[in-house]
């Protein structure tokens, strides 16, 4: 990959990450070193670790899919490779490198402390946040097996599933319930990829959407599961979409959060969007009615 670049007229430095974290730190560093580009390669918590990096810089973000799920590479149609088809790899540089710079909103986390951080695709409490903190950080055989692995872990982990009794804030509005997930999304697609959540999601309008699962136990998270796999949830009677821009949950007991599918505390948290926030390489193959503003050229290479 970094030789494909390299013949486009590109200098491309790798680095390795090494502990959890360690991506933010590498992006933020690129960002004040004033590099043009960063080329995420990794999956979904890798992306929204170089975006917590990039937030607010002239940086450009770039995802190549070489992670566990790539959900938000499948939303942007990118070529997946995987252990058979490595090539994949370079059909996916070279949709980005066809691709056009969007501007995407970014999400904000706060705890109770003022202690913050930004996140990329989704937040949620419930269901996939006691399973995030139950799986991550996954063993090696896990990775081994990929997102087959991912899924033993997670049904070994589901029998017990706490209930929570929650209070949502969406705008000024509360919504108090037995929620089995209070989920927000800045994206269209949920569970590796495997859920078309939101199909009308923009990424750059100002908003994200919050979807409301109410219910308990593992037999609702299963239907529900089951319902939004068929998008058939767009109209259930214990399924709510709200859209919005600043949310705050209270879980009693605290419940525990994730963000890009990373382990983010506990509840009481407060969630806030923050509109264009990160330079996006949309590749080519991204459907256009993703944003809502028009995209520009990758700038001349440095």
């Amino acid at each position: 990959m970094a030789d494909l670049w390299q013949a486009h007229g590109w200098q491309v430095t790798t680095q390795a990450t090494n502990a959890p974290g360690h991506a933010t730190i590498l992006a933020q560093q690129a960002a004040q070193d004033g590099r043009q580009l960063v080329l995420a390669a990794g999956g979904d918590g890798t992306l929204g670790e170089v975006a917590n990096g990039l937030a607010g810089t002239e940086t450009i973000l770039a995802p190549l899919p070489i992670g566990t799920a790539n959900s938000f590479a499948r939303e942007l149609h990118m070529p997946l490779p995987n252990r058979i088809e490595k090539h994949k790899l370079l059909a996916a540089a070279e949709t980005l490198l066809a691709g056009r710079v969007q501007y995407m909103d970014m999400g904000w986390l706060e705890d109770e402390e003022g202690h913050g951080r930004n996140w990329l695709l989704w937040a949620g409490t419930g269901v996939d946040g006691y399973l995030v903190n139950r799986v991550e950080p996954r063993p090696r055989w896990s990775k081994r097996l990929g997102r087959l692995g991912y899924y033993i872990q997670s049904l070994a982990a589901a029998p017990y599933l706490p209930t929570m009794n929650g209070v949502v804030e969406v705008d000024g509005v509360c919504f108090e319930d037995h929620f089995v997930l209070a989920l927000i999304s800045n994206c269209r697609l949920y569970a590796g990829g495997q859920i078309v959540l939101s199909p009308d999601a923009r990424l750059d309008d100002g908003q994200v959407e919050v979807w409301l699962f109410r219910g308990e136990g593992l037999a609702d998270t299963i239907q529900f599961l089951y319902e939004a796999k068929f998008e058939r949830h767009h109209h259930h009677p214990n399924i709510t979409r709200v859209n919005g821009r600043t949310i705050t949950i209270h879980a009693t007991p605290p419940a525990a959060c994730q963000t890009d599918g990373d382990k983010a505390g506990y509840t009481p948290l407060h969630f806030s969007v923050k509109t264009r926030a990160l330079r996006l390489l949309a590749p080519a193959t991204a459907p256009t009615d993703l944003f809502s503003l028009p995209g520009e050229p990758l700038p001349g290479n440095r």
